[in-house]
């Protein structure tokens, strides 16, 4: 059971909602891409810089609360589920050779970067380096005797940047801002109902006892997202949504990002932000190419591709797959088949080169 957040920690986490909500509304005014999530990123992470020795100090953002929006982003992913889903799954066995590729390659250049350049320690710099499995990367690491502060830091930074600079590269491609005020609506025009709200509840809460049975990466939007999916081409469920949940839990989502900023020197911050962009410019770089030659064998959308090798969180590539409504239940799945890949080349090199305990 997650512990329940005392009255200081609700308070804070209400302030802080509101004011990603605020940096949301002025990055899409502003016509930023995906404004919602970037507006609350940047609003949480100003809030850090600020009154991280003050108010802040000693805040965790509650992870029942960021648990539940991230199982309702994987309703409404399992919601656009369709014929076209099962017709892409099979490409999934050539993709999974794309994938390797990509992580064994990603892993190796990230590491170079890191010790290279940043200066890292061996053991800092290798799992500093990986394409993905987060929590997985830090708990060995840590084991290995890398530092965990520059470990945490840059990982997180990797999903910060790929959020940050995705979008902002689509929208460049595409001439138009990704996920912008206007959205995307989900409901196809028919106004919601309040039943599409209690199902939308109901698959959540599915799907989040499922996780706990069944232990796999990313868990709390993958169980959500299978129940939904298999209801939704079952044709037994079908949910009128509109744009606004989306939007809260881009809110959700980004404000407990920015905060992971928390505890860490603005030194390390700057060095680890130079270092990050290297590494995701080269990661993305090394997505492209391998989505675009993806795309010609298998008749796979690029757009698609290249959203399911960006090396982001699943939850944050999946929202932005949802924007841009290129069937985000297949980029989810590409997200945890990398995740699965980097856990299990990283356990197999650790062992190799003597950093696994």
């Amino acid at each position: 059971m997650l512990p329940r957040p005392d009255a200081r920690t609700l308070r804070l986490t209400a302030l802080l909602l509101l004011a990603g909500t605020l940096g949301g509304a002025l990055a899409a005014w502003a016509h930023v891409p995906m404004p919602w999530m970037i507006g609350s990123l940047a609003a949480s992470a100003l809030a850090v810089l600020l009154f991280q020795d003050g108010a802040l100090k000693s805040y965790v953002f509650p992870n029942r609360l960021r648990i539940t929006f991230i199982a309702l982003i994987g309703v409404m992913i399992g919601t656009q589920a369709g014929p076209e889903l099962l017709r892409d799954l099979r490409a999934v066995p050539v993709a999974l050779v794309a994938i390797l590729v990509f992580t064994v390659v990603a892993h190796a250049g990230n590491t170079l970067i890191f010790r290279r350049l940043g200066g890292y320690d061996r053991a800092t710099a290798f799992f500093s380096g990986t394409p993905g499995g987060l929590l997985e990367s830090i708990a060995l690491g840590e084991s290995s005797g890398a530092d965990v502060r520059i470990l945490t830091l840059q990982q997180f930074l990797r999903i910060i940047m790929v959020v940050t600079l995705v979008p902002a590269a689509i929208s460049i491609w595409i001439g138009a801002p990704v996920g912008s005020a206007a959205g995307v609506s989900m409901n196809g025009g028919v106004p919601p109902q309040l039943k599409d709200f209690v199902l939308m509840g109901a698959a959540a809460a599915a799907g989040l006892a499922l996780a706990r049975v069944v232990k796999i990466p990313a868990g709390h939007i993958i169980g959500p997202l299978l129940i939904t999916a298999v209801l939704s081409l079952a044709g037994l469920i079908e949910l009128h949504l509109p744009f606004w949940p989306i939007a809260v839990a881009q809110v959700v989502v980004g404000t407990s990002l920015g905060l992971r900023f928390l505890g860490i020197t603005a030194a390390h911050v700057r060095k680890g932000i130079v270092l990050s962009i290297l590494s995701v410019l080269f990661m993305l770089g090394l997505g492209a190419a391998l989505s675009v030659l993806l795309a010609r064998v298998t008749g796979m959308e690029v757009m698609q591709l290249i959203l399911s090798f960006a090396p982001g969180g699943v939850t944050e590539m999946s929202l932005i797959a949802l924007s841009l409504a290129v069937n985000p239940a297949l980029v989810s799945l590409f997200h945890v088949l990398r995740i699965l890949m980097t856990v299990g080349v990283l356990m197999v090199a650790a062992r190799r080169l003597g950093y696994a305990r």
